[in-house]
């Protein structure tokens, strides 16, 4: 079972799904580039159960609030409403501060891409699922129906998907890979990074001239190696949500592993 969670910001709300006991361990789950929180459904089940889940829809997915009229949706952004939700007082009684020295973030994927702004169409629910299942190649017709549950909403004419099409915006502002390894460096703690064999992620699956994530990719085979845990696992982009067996146990202990540390 899990709980729905509202952060109020100034444009509307963030929203969010718990499971498990709100003492537990805490866990912040983030989902992925017109995603929503739904993706974890089938996966959290499968870990822990003394950890407290939380994952968000970010600003313009899921049931979370559109940005404000004439705003942009920059990756920044996106941790910002990170930032809002961590520091939004408590956590179901949990502790701020805690909250924000414990968080793990997982990184899924690095995308950038560019579509003309366009109004939402309503679509009968085979019509919406068909249209999800074209636009990703790796989800499976049962992951769709997950997505589409929170992704979209039942009017008159049709489902008409939440995301603000917004979203499809390229930002024109970017780190360099330089400033990326720079970033990933400072991180302290362990991190865990699951790469599908037939993912967005993998060498062999890049366009050659994808220079940036290959550029990542010597970079964690070298200096990151010390605390970034690479591991490749069958499966596609969204294994966790189509086999998510393939990845829980990997999961599950490294989360137990980092719990026993934050106890020590």
């Amino acid at each position: 079972m899990f709980s729905e969670l509202k952060f109020p910001v100034p444009w509307g709300h963030v929203a969010a799904k718990a499971w498990g006991p709100s003492e537990g361990y805490p866990v912040l789950c983030l989902h992925g580039w017109l995603d929503n929180a739904n993706t974890f459904d089938k996966l959290i089940p499968l870990l822990p159960r003394d950890c407290y889940y939380v994952a968000m829809d970010f600003s313009g997915h899921g049931l979370s609030s559109h940005r404000p009229a004439g705003s942009l949706y920059h990756f920044l952004d996106y941790v910002s409403d990170v930032r809002r939700v961590a520091a939004g007082g408590c956590v179901a009684g949990m502790d701020t501060e805690v909250w924000l020295k414990s968080k793990r973030m997982v990184i899924d994927r690095l995308l950038s891409l560019e579509a003309k702004q366009q109004t939402p169409k309503a679509r009968s629910p085979e019509a919406a699922l068909q249209r999800l299942l074209e636009a990703n190649r790796h989800l499976t017709a049962e992951g769709g129906a997950i997505l589409l549950q929170r992704g979209a909403t039942e009017t008159p004419a049709g489902l008409v998907y939440n995301r603000d099409m917004r979203v499809h915006m390229q930002s024109r502002e970017s780190f360099t890979v330089e400033q990326c390894v720079k970033l990933l460096q400072k991180i302290q703690d362990r991190v865990l990074i699951i790469i599908a064999q037939d993912g967005l992620l993998v060498p062999h699956n890049l366009d050659s001239t994808n220079h940036f994530v290959k550029a990542l990719w010597e970079a964690f085979e070298s200096t990151l190696k010390q605390h970034i845990q690479l591991v490749e696992v069958p499966g596609s982009h969204f294994v966790h949500l189509n086999e998510p067996e393939v990845v829980s146990g990997i999961i599950s202990n490294f989360l137990t592993a980092q719990n026993t540390r934050a106890r020590l």
